[in-house]
């Protein structure tokens, strides 16, 4: 996944957090940078003493770098907001259009010579402007999509609102980011979370990013400005269209518990009680000694024992609660705050477990 930071010249943060912040992500492999021209609190003096120093160092680091620009925010650097060269001197890679350009325009700037990339708000975009931008023969190979986030409690989008957006934009094989907020210090003025899911506003910033994989995203943008050194890491480690589970072992097997470290994948023909992994009985070299052969509660991690013969291995979540059975040995289980991830465990999906 092509993941992110981000970073708000003039505002909450001091110069060198900043600076700490882009060095530090970049050690971690994020290769992205999110700013933004366009928030009223902004002290601008700040804004532009400090702003083309936080562009020079995450050139450095070969970031890619994004800001949301409009005519109005252009005025405040003294770039027209057409002047695309003028951008790319700045500094700026992609630009998120915000209000003031239209589809032909916006299908003009994707074709520019300048080698930015052109991106979408994802969370206002419909399909009369993307049926517009066809028309006006945009480049889609030069444009992506990027969901707003939302400083005010109670206005983040629905899950079922952002997956129809996503749905639109991989018609036109637009790659799509959101934000989700940090356990760190909140931005201002609201300090309430900037995510792009009101779910995700009091949600652990780690199931978030791994919900938001689930959810099928191209990127993950962590939208505070001083996030966790933590959440950076798990950030760089997240994996598109993979299912991550935090998971409680409940066996001392040291051959069962190396065998829970790989990543696993959903069958293609779906059973109704369990998910079935592909792998299982393809990993496992020896015979499962019954063990904890309980109830399977939903979430429980199961592996088939000898017992079950030539089933010896099999690894299952279990869907909905089926009793003991001596065959089947319970050998950890999803934690009970996660279990709405299992929805996203379809046919042939790569899933894994996080240990807690």
């Amino acid at each position: 996944m092509n993941n992110g930071i981000s970073i708000y010249p003039g505002l909450d943060n001091l110069l060198e957090e900043n600076i700490v912040l882009i060095e530090t992500a970049a050690k971690c492999g994020i290769k992205r940078l999110f700013t933004s021209f366009n928030i009223p609190e902004t002290n601008r003096e700040n804004f532009k003493r400090d702003l083309q120093i936080i562009l020079n160092i995450a050139k450095n680091n070969d970031m890619e770098v994004i800001s949301d620009i409009s005519p109005k925010t252009c005025d405040l650097l003294g770039i027209d907001p057409k002047d695309l060269k003028g951008l790319r001197k700045l500094g700026i890679t992609t630009i998120r259009l915000d209000d003031g350009y239209s589809e032909e325009e916006t299908a003009n700037l994707s074709k520019n010579g300048e080698n930015i990339k052109i991106q979408l708000n994802a969370s206002a975009v419909d399909e009369e402007f993307l049926k517009n931008l066809e028309k006006h023969r945009a480049d889609f190979g030069n444009i992506d999509a990027l969901h707003n986030f939302y400083p005010r409690k109670n206005t983040g989008l629905s899950e079922e609102f952002f997956t129809a957006k996503n749905n639109l934009l991989k018609k036109y094989n637009i790659k799509i980011s959101a934000f989700i907020s940090s356990a760190g210090k909140k931005r201002g003025p609201m300090f309430e979370g900037l995510p792009t899911l009101e779910f995700h506003r009091d949600t652990d910033t780690f199931l978030s990013m791994r919900h938001l994989a689930a959810l099928g995203v191209d990127g993950v943008f962590i939208s505070e400005s001083l996030p966790l050194k933590e959440e950076l890491e798990h950030l760089s480690t997240l994996k598109e269209n993979k299912v991550i589970l935090k998971t409680k072992l409940l066996t001392d097997n040291e051959e069962l518990k190396k065998l829970l470290k790989n990543a696993f994948t959903a069958r293609a023909d779906e059973a109704r009680d369990v998910i079935r992994a592909k792998e299982g009985r393809l990993l496992i070299k020896s015979e499962i000694p019954p063990e904890n052969n309980i109830e399977r509660k939903k979430g429980c991690i199961t592996l088939d024992n000898a017992l079950y013969k030539r089933y010896n291995g099999e690894l299952q979540i279990i869907k909905r609660d089926l009793p003991s059975d001596e065959r089947v040995n319970v050998v950890a289980k999803v934690s009970e705050n996660e279990l709405f991830m299992l929805k996203y465990i379809l046919p042939k999906t790569s899933f894994s477990f996080a240990f807690e």
